[in-house]
C-alpha cells in the first residue's frame, strides 16, 4: 500500500458507484435491483481483501507481479514517453531498445497471457496514477459485469428461481473473493458472463445485431488470450446449449428424431474443430500435446510456482499420455468440485473453500438420493446439459493440471457458478415442469 492508494482509491471507488447508480434502472427490474449493490460491494471489498491477502499473507504472488512488477512500469514509461507507453501496449514479448528499460523489468513480459493482463492494468493506471487498489478496483467491476450479465441471462429463464440464481452467479464468497482482484481469473469471469449473455440473446431470443455478435466474438477473443483451455471447454458446451435448445422448440417427435442425425453430424465436428483451432497457434494446447502441458503444468504448479500457495495433493502419477490422463479424470472431477475436505484444512483460505465444496458435495449428495427418480429428466435440458458439461470438462482440466488446493481455490472460480446453477435446476426441475405444463394449459 502507498500514499497514493488512500488518495485515489476512495475517488474512484465514489466514480465507480455513482456510475453504478446510473446504469442500473436500464440493467434491474423490481426484483433483480436489491441484488445489484449488494453484488457490487462485494467486488469492491473482494478487489481489496485480495491485495490485502498478497501483501500481508503471501508478500508477493501474481497480482502484485502484474501490478508492481508489471502495469506500473508500463505507467512509467508513458509518464516519460507517451510514444514509449504506447509501444509497450502494443508489444508482443518482444524486448526492443526503444523500451528495454522498462520492459526489462516487467516479470510477465514474454508471458502472452500474463502480459495481456499487465496491459489492461496499465490501461487502468493511467485512471488512477497507478494506485494498485484503484485499479484492482476496476478490475473488480469488469467481474462484477460479467457476473451480472450472467445472471440476467439464467434470471431471464427461471425468474422464480431469482433468489437461487443470484446465490449462484453473484454471491459465492470464493467467486467474489478471487474474482475481483487484479487477476487473469477477474477478466476470465466477466468475459464468461459477457459470452453467456450474448449467445443467449443470439441463439435463443433471436436478436440478431451486430453488437451482439460483436460481444459474443469479444468476450471469446478476451478468453482465448488469457486462459485457452478454458476456452476448449466452453465452445463445446455452449455449441451444446444452442444446440439442444432449439431442438427443444420442435414440436413434433418424428421431426426431431429426423433432426438428430443430421444435428449431432454437424454440431460434433463443429465442436471437436474448435477445440482444434483454439490450441492451433499455441502447440501447448494442441490435442497431441495437451497431456504433456498438463504434466508440465502441474508439476510446476505442485512444486514450483504454487509450492506456498497452499496445500498439495496428488492424483497418482501424470505420465504425459492422454489416456494415462483420463485414468485421473474421476479423481480430478473430484477435487475440483469436492475437495478440500474439512480434515485437510490447513489455512483459514482453504477453510473458505472446503466449506463451499462441503455444500456442494451435500447438495450432489440430497439430489441423486432424493431427485432421482426426476433426475434423467432433468438431464435432457439444454441449460443443465451446459452448465454441467462446461463445469465438469473444466472441473477436469483444473484439478488435472493443478495438484495445489490454493492455486485451485482460484483456478476453479469460473465453473462454481455454472456447477452451482445446474445443481438447482435439477434440484428444482420437477417443480419448474409443473410451472410448465400449468402455464401451456392456461
Amino acid at each position: 500500500m502507498e500514499q497514493r492508494d488512500f488518495i485515489v482509491t476512495p475517488i474512484i471507488i465514489v466514480i465507480v458507484y455513482v456510475i453504478a447508480y446510473m446504469v442500473r434502472p436500464f440493467v434491474t427490474d423490481s426484483i433483480t435491483g436489491k441484488y445489484y449493490f449488494s453484488a457490487f460491494t462485494v467486488r469492491v471489498f473482494g478487489a481489496l481483501a485480495v491485495g490485502f491477502i498478497y501483501q500481508f499473507y503471501y508478500h508477493g504472488g501474481d497480482t502484485y507481479n502484474y501490478h508492481t512488477l508489471g502495469s506500473r512500469h508500463v505507467w512509467d514509461a508513458f509518464m516519460d514517453s507517451p510514444v514509449k507507453g504506447v509501444e509497450m501496449l502494443f508489444a508482443d514479448g518482444e524486448h526492443k531498445p526503444s523500451f528495454y528499460k522498462y520492459s526489462s523489468q516487467i516479470y510477465f513480459f514474454t508471458d502472452h497471457s500474463a502480459y495481456f493482463i499487465v496491459k489492461l492494468a496499465a490501461v487502468f493506471d493511467l485512471l488512477t496514477f497507478s494506485s494498485y487498489s484503484a485499479t484492482a478496483v476496476l478490475f473488480g467491476t469488469i467481474g462484477f459485469m460479467g457476473s451480472w450479465m450472467l445472471f440476467l441471462t439464467f434470471y431471464r429463464r427461471y425468474p422464480q428461481l431469482h433468489f437461487w440464481m443470484a446465490l449462484c452467479t453473484l454471491f459465492i464468497p470464493s467467486v467474489f473473493f478471487w474474482g475481483s482482484g487484479l487477476l487473469k481469473d477477474t477478466i476470465v469471469i466477466g468475459a464468461l458472463g459477457l459470452a453467456t449473455y450474448s449467445i443467449d440473446k443470439l441463439f435463443f431470443q433471436q436478436k440478431i445485431s451486430v453488437g451482439n455478435v460483436f460481444y459474443l466474438l469479444f468476450s471469446l477473443w478476451v478468453i482465448f488470450s488469457i486462459k485457452k483451455f478454458i476456452l476448449q471447454a466452453y465452445l463445446p458446451a455452449s455449441i451444446m446449449w444452442v444446440y439442444l435448445g432449439n431442438i427443444d422448440k420442435v414440436k413434433s417427435v418424428v421431426l426431431k428424431v429426423m433432426l438428430l442425425p443430421f444435428i449431432i453430424g454437424i454440431s460434433a465436428p463443429i465442436a471437436y474443430y474448435s477445440i482444434i483451432k483454439v490450441g492451433e497457434d499455441d502447440a501447448r494446447y494442441s490435442v497431441d500435446m495437451l497431456a504433456r502441458t498438463v504434466q508440465t503444468t502441474a508439476n510446476d504448479i505442485r512444486y514450483l510456482s504454487g509450492r506456498d500457495a497452499g496445500s498439495g495433493y496428488d492424483l497418482g502419477k501424470l505420465d504425459g499420455t492422454f489416456s494415462g490422463m483420463l485414468k485421473l479424470a474421476p479423481q480430478a472431477i473430484n477435487v475440483s468440485l469436492y475437495r478440500p475436505y474439512l480434515w485437510e484444512v490447513k489455512n483459514p483460505l482453504m477453510l473458505l473453500s472446503a466449506i463451499e465444496s462441503l455444500i456442494l458435495l451435500m447438495l450432489t449428495v440430497v439430489i441423486l438420493f432424493k431427485k432421482n427418480v426426476y433426475l434423467f429428466r432433468a438431464l435432457t435440458d439444454p441449460d443443465i446439459v451446459f452448465c454441467l458439461m462446461f463445469s465438469i470438462v473444466f472441473a477436469f482440466a483444473v484439478g488435472i493440471s493443478t495438484y495445489n488446493f490454493g492455486t485451485l481455490a482460484r483456478y476453479k472460480i469460473p465453473l462454481l457458478p455454472f456447477f452451482s446453477i445446474a445443481l438447482i435446476l435439477i434440484f428444482y426441475s420437477n417443480r419448474l415442469k409443473k410451472l410448465e405444463e400449468l402455464e401451456h394449459t392456461e
